[in-house]
């Protein structure tokens, strides 16, 4: 049963303007998980290629390397904000707008895309219909903010991909700046906070990760492996040992540290950013 109905359906209950949402699903494409308004669209295989790239598209297909899409449903007013350039197409009485409020959030937008590596401005889409982002050979995480607490997730830099409205976006800084520095990492993280689902943009499907609850208890990750975590944590980088000599002997230099009550979201193995940055939106 498709999620979204059919072009030849009944009207949507609830809508102000009623209209029908088109059966997304065929033979070639499917819906992997839905939550709330979102639901990712995955494309079994590509039947759209040519001689010189069948082979490649056939072998991907066997290995989960498939075009993946995020739906999103508006209902009664509701918004909803995507990542800059995202955007397929939309259905219904939909309207876009930058989500700048004022001057000073203007500011604050250019300074969180800076520091974050994503684009300052998000634009907002508030209405009610459909909006089908572009295709990605990425994993698309579905998360709802509530599941994190009061203080909401923090993500990697680079994995928002969109959210409701009803999410709040705001920096959080490393616990010490010169740790930062040293691990390679940058200052600053993009947190999601208060109610809403947001959806993620992952190099590894979400079955890959392994979730980790800390209760007032440490945890020391080798590498850039952590996707997202509690804003309660407190995160830093430090030496794998307490001495220079120690970290030397035990091939371990610096390890990025999570402390405190909250979860952690890792991958547990590296992601093949090679093979994303060559395929990604293809």
């Amino acid at each position: 049963m498709a999620l979204f109905g059919s072009t030849s359906g009944s009207a949507t209950a609830g809508m102000n303007n009623p209209l029908s949402f088109p059966k997304l699903e065929n033979d070639t494409r499917h819906y992997t998980h839905r939550l709330g308004g979102f639901s990712v669209l995955e494309h079994d295989r590509d039947i759209s290629v040519a001689p010189d790239n069948a082979v490649s598209e056939y072998f991907m297909a066997k290995m989960g390397v498939r075009r993946r899409q995020l739906v999103i449903r508006l209902e009664n007013g509701s918004s909803a904000t995507i990542q800059n350039g995202a955007m397929q197409w939309t259905l219904g009485s939909i309207e876009m707008t930058t989500g700048v409020k004022s001057a000073g959030d203007l500011f604050g937008k250019m300074v969180r895309g800076a520091v974050t590596g994503e684009k300052a401005i998000k634009p907002e889409y508030r209405g009610n219909g459909m909006i089908v982002l572009e295709p990605t050979h990425k994993y698309i995480i579905l998360q709802d903010v509530a599941d994190w607490g009061a203080g909401g997730m923090v993500v990697e830099d680079g994995m928002f991909y969109a959210s409701e409205g009803t999410v709040k976006h705001r920096l959080v800084a490393r616990s010490t700046a010169s740790s930062a520095f040293a691990g390679g990492e940058g200052i600053f993280n993009l947190a999601l906070a208060g109610s809403g689902i947001v959806a993620l943009e992952s190099n590894v499907p979400y079955e890959e990760l392994i979730e980790i609850n800390l209760f007032d208890d440490t945890l020391k990750i080798d590498g850039h492996m952590a996707v997202a975590w509690s804003s309660t944590l407190d995160f830093t980088v430090e030496r794998s040992s307490k001495t220079l000599l120690g970290s030397a002997y035990s091939g371990e230099g610096l390890v990025n540290v999570y402390r405190g009550t909250g979860k952690v979201l890792m991958s547990p193995v590296a992601a093949s950013d090679s093979l994303y940055a060559a395929t990604h939106n293809a």
